[in-house]
């Protein structure tokens, strides 16, 4: 199957040097990361530990640690004998009671907070975007919003609005700007189950990103941004209104 650059480039950043060397939760939460947003997709084999704790910049000692922990989490599966390695298990879909314990957990100053930061990093990449992609970089952006449209689960929703994000990322050629993206997904993406949940947000979000796209696609940096951004607000905003209910 043909990757693209844009995907090559998001796959990178998963296996890219943690920034903490030797901390098992770094890895942990790089590898869990990817794993929730989907970049790494169910069933799929990881890297042996010899060739993953080089790629990840830790020790095998560290890498086992982690693994450990991935496999308590029940995102990856050990598997002993000849085809045996690790293999990842994508979660099973968030229940929504689940989810709004954990939006309670948010103070509505610090969502406007996350809020403006997410909008800035994202807003930053579509300008980069528009600038260093070719129209042919911006197939896997293309499939993420047609099954964004086609999909019917929130849970399936937050994860390819998640997707999407990462990959615009990608498309800006910054490592740093993609590892900043995940980052922000697994801190926040799948509370937004919640915020794709009734067909009109959903119609609009999809309409928002296939907008952005041909804003990438023409070289228009500044309404890419301004795109982008708007995406983010949006389903913030969304969010940051269902906390406000909590609270009343």
């Amino acid at each position: 199957m043909h990757v693209s650059r844009v995907e090559n480039d998001a796959r990178h950043a998963v296996f890219a040097p943690v920034d903490t060397v030797a901390r098992v939760d770094a890895v942990v939460r790089r590898l869990g990361d990817a794993i929730e947003l989907g970049l790494l997709a169910d069933g799929e084999q990881l890297p042996g530990e010899s060739e993953l704790s080089t790629r990840l910049g830790v020790s095998t000692v560290t890498l086992r640690e982690a693994l450990m922990a991935l496999r308590q989490q029940g995102l990856v599966t050990t598997r002993r004998g000849r085809g045996g390695g690790s293999f990842v298990v994508s979660p099973a879909k968030p229940l929504s009671e689940r989810l709004f314990l954990r939006l309670a957990d948010w103070s509505t100053p610090d969502l406007r907070d996350l809020a403006d930061h997410w909008a800035a990093i994202t807003g930053a990449a579509a300008r980069l975007a528009a600038q260093r992609t070719e129209p042919e970089d911006l197939a896997p952006l293309h499939r993420s919003v047609d099954a964004l449209a086609a999909a019917t689960e929130p849970a399936a929703r937050a994860r390819i609005h998640a997707r999407f994000h990462v990959e615009l990322a990608a498309a800006a050629q910054s490592a740093r700007l993609t590892r900043e993206e995940i980052r922000f997904q697994a801190e926040i993406g799948t509370l937004l189950c919640l915020a794709l949940t009734e067909e009109e947000d959903h119609t609009r979000t999809v309409t928002l990103q296939r907008t952005l796209i041909g804003a990438v696609r023409d070289g228009a940096g500044d309404r890419a941004g301004t795109l982008a951004e708007e995406c983010v607000q949006d389903a913030m905003a969304r969010l940051i209104g269902l906390r406000l209910g909590i609270a009343g």
